[in-house]
């Protein structure tokens, strides 16, 4: 496919490069490392042992995390696209 100015492959290589920085961001995202908690350090709920076992270092009970991974997080990135308003600016 023709692409004006870009090389043959340059959408799919921006595609590739996308994925790439998610997978690494995904991968760097802090995991629960040590000793579960007994009761929740937000709301001070207990929290279960099911839980605790199937999640090492848990520190938040299930409402108290889902609270949290509903919040929304802005997060920047690097325009991509290669709209020329993009390259404008």
């Amino acid at each position: 496919m023709a692409g004006g100015w870009t090389r043959d492959g340059a959408v799919q290589d921006q595609i590739d490069a996308s994925i790439n920085d998610e997978l690494a961001r995904l991968k760097a995202r802090k995991t629960p490392v040590g000793e579960s908690l007994t009761h929740c350090a937000d709301c001070e709920e207990p929290i279960p042992e099911k839980r605790r076992l199937a999640v090492p270092g848990v520190k938040l009970c299930i409402d108290c995390q889902q609270e949290r991974d509903g919040a929304f997080k802005a997060r920047g990135g690097i325009n991509r696209r290669g709209s020329k308003d993009s390259q404008l600016k």
